[in-house]
């Protein structure tokens, strides 16, 4: 990896994101209003927003990363941009890194927003400190960020790219733990569940909204949700083509 045509990539990315204020509005907006919704949604009993806020607070980013990710991406193959840029002296390792690091900036805001109206505007009532909670949130993005780049590979076309949702989102979102503990779950399901990240994300924010100390599970569940990150985008330059479809 070369440092300088990485952030070279990254800077190119956010250039072109700037006139594309749907994706902006999509990225940072959307996550905040869907969590004022449902804050609204269950105004009567405010008791079950704060049992499930928190999760949705890495889930919701994690999905429109990855939907954003996956379809932007899928552009740069389709107009040939990417063909030109690996054309020229940049590894695929430099464009993977530059895309991440671009989105990875807009994830922390994303997080951030979200984060501080959930806990600020929406009153949600966590044990724990923000902190925590912001990280695993940014860390959720992250990986929304990871996956979009990694199906992209596998899309011929932007609607190809939003049917991978079903596929990789859906199933984690169901098996994470949200509608149901997942020792609840039969033993096939609750075994899928323990190799999904978005199961680790959750239990990383139920870690921050029941204990006011960074406990030896959220540690791992970091740990994992990171890792799942890094090793995604690993795989989405293994997989990166030199020519389009």
């Amino acid at each position: 990896m070369n440092p300088a045509r990485t952030l070279a990539t990254a800077a190119r990315v956010l250039r072109q994101l700037r006139h594309d204020p749907r994706s902006i509005a999509l990225m940072l907006l959307v996550p905040c209003l869907m969590l004022v919704l449902l804050r609204y949604v269950f105004d009567g009993n405010p008791q079950v927003f704060d049992n499930i806020g928190a999760s949705l607070l890495g889930i919701f980013p994690l999905i429109t990363m990855f939907l954003v990710t996956s379809i932007a991406t899928l552009r740069e193959r389709t107009s040939g941009t990417l063909e030109r840029l690996l054309a020229m002296p940049l590894g695929k390792s430099d464009l993977i890194a530059g895309y991440a690091l671009a989105f990875g900036l807009l994830a922390v805001v994303q997080s951030a927003l979200a984060t501080g109206i959930a806990l600020w505007f929406l009153g949600l009532d966590v044990i724990g400190s923000p902190w925590p909670l912001l990280l695993v949130a940014l860390l959720d993005a992250l990986l929304g960020t990871a996956l979009g780049l990694f199906v992209s590979a596998f899309a011929a076309s932007e609607f190809q790219a939003v049917q991978f949702m079903p596929a990789v989102i859906f199933p984690q979102l169901l098996l994470c733990g949200l509608f149901t503990p997942r020792d609840h779950m039969a033993p096939a399901l609750e075994a899928i569940s323990d190799a999904l990240p978005m199961s680790y994300a959750v239990d990383g924010m139920n870690q921050v909204l029941h204990h006011d100390t960074l406990t030896g599970d959220f540690v791992r569940d970091t740990l994992v949700v990171a890792g799942c990150a890094l090793l995604v985008l690993a795989l989405g330059a293994a997989t990166l083509r030199r020519r389009t479809a």
